[in-house]
């Protein structure tokens, strides 16, 4: 009955796309068990993997070539870790992402995936240990020799060279994924979240900032270079808790502030994770002097904006929408900063 009911919900969700109905009625999901785990987020805790049949390169369609069984955590992980690089062309550059607990602690675009690999795990390299390393190119003996040097949990990459999965190969514990292609951000696609006596059922974020119309709202526009940051911000922002504040300088992020209540917790977190980083690496100052900054939703008050100037950011990128919109313009202007508007919004929950 089972698989005849996941075999009706197919049926019924390629109607429901065919003929545009964007809110049936009625919903029906259905998935193949794809492996029983030993527990799931905790241990007293049962899960399994259904597999939904869904083509989306990732965590569900990639091949396991050594490494321990996923745990539930594991697959959560890497998911986000292979969504947020798949924003990053590969044919423009190499882009690593290191996530732990959905969130990323570092992200960084490079010349190869060695030096992208290197600037992401500055950015926070305590946060990193035990962590998700995704990468959108062939993962290649350069990066793999690297990787290793740090305990990490998960590598999903579009594929590896046999060098590089012989040097992955001697941590018998750490998975190597290699799923075949990147997911494609600007997919449409559906995500279901599940609350006490019902689904949430929404269209995917496929809203992509290389396609948004920016609007410079200050009086300084943002210099080339700094827009370019403002831009792989943003793109980071998108995959980070709510509220979400992202430092970015050259390429990479030297700050994220994840998860808080309060926009301007997240600021201030963010920035004292960079002070602690170059703290670590022997540096004078820490790398969000200079730096750009974006947030994931408007700044309802100045405070959160001045937080992140006085961590030394020169420019910014939010969606606007505010109340107070003018009041943090006046802020931005006042300090010389330059503030471009996105007007859309990347919450996540």
């Amino acid at each position: 009955f089972a698989r005849t009911a996941t075999y009706d919900a197919a049926i019924s969700g390629w109607f429901a796309e065919a003929l545009e109905i964007e809110h049936p009625t009625w919903r029906a999901f259905g998935g193949r068990l794809d492996q029983v785990m030993r527990y799931g987020e905790n241990p007293h805790q049962s899960a399994g993997f259904y597999l939904s049949g869904d083509k989306r390169p990732g965590v569900a369609t990639a091949r396991q070539l050594q490494g321990k069984q996923l745990s539930y955590n594991n697959i959560n992980d890497t998911d986000a870790a292979f969504e947020l690089v798949g924003e990053f062309d590969p044919v423009r550059s190499a882009a690593i992402a290191i996530i732990k607990h959905a969130n990323p602690c570092g992200v960084a675009e490079g010349s190869s995936l060695k030096a992208a690999y290197a600037k992401a795990l500055a950015c926070d390299p305590v946060s990193a240990f035990g962590g998700i390393v995704a990468m959108n190119r062939i993962l290649d003996a350069e990066a793999a020799e690297e990787i290793v040097k740090t305990f990490t949990e998960v590598i999903i990459a579009p594929d590896a060279t046999d060098e590089a999965a012989a040097i992955v190969a001697a941590k018998k514990n750490l998975r190597l994924l290699v799923a075949g292609g990147l997911p494609d951000p600007r997919a449409a696609g559906t995500t279901v979240k599940s609350v006490a006596g019902g689904l949430l059922v929404q269209s995917r974020d496929n809203a992509v900032v290389d396609d948004l119309e920016l609007k410079v709202v200050t009086k300084r526009a943002p210099t080339p270079a700094e827009l370019a940051d403002l831009k792989f911000a943003f793109r980071v922002a998108k995959h980070v808790k709510s509220n979400a504040i992202v430092y970015v300088k050259d390429g990479a992020t030297v700050g994220i502030g994840a998860g808080q209540m309060s926009r301007v917790d997240s600021s201030r977190i963010a920035a004292r994770k960079a002070l602690d980083a170059a703290e670590a690496a022997g540096l004078a100052e820490p790398l969000t002097k200079g730096s750009v900054v974006a947030s994931d939703a408007f700044f309802p008050f100045a405070d959160g904006l001045l937080s992140a100037i006085e961590a030394g950011a020169t420019a910014v990128i939010q969606p606007g929408g505010s109340m107070r919109d003018d009041d943090v313009i006046a802020a931005a202007d006042e300090h010389g900063i330059a503030m471009v508007f996105t007007g859309v919004r990347h919450f996540r929950h």
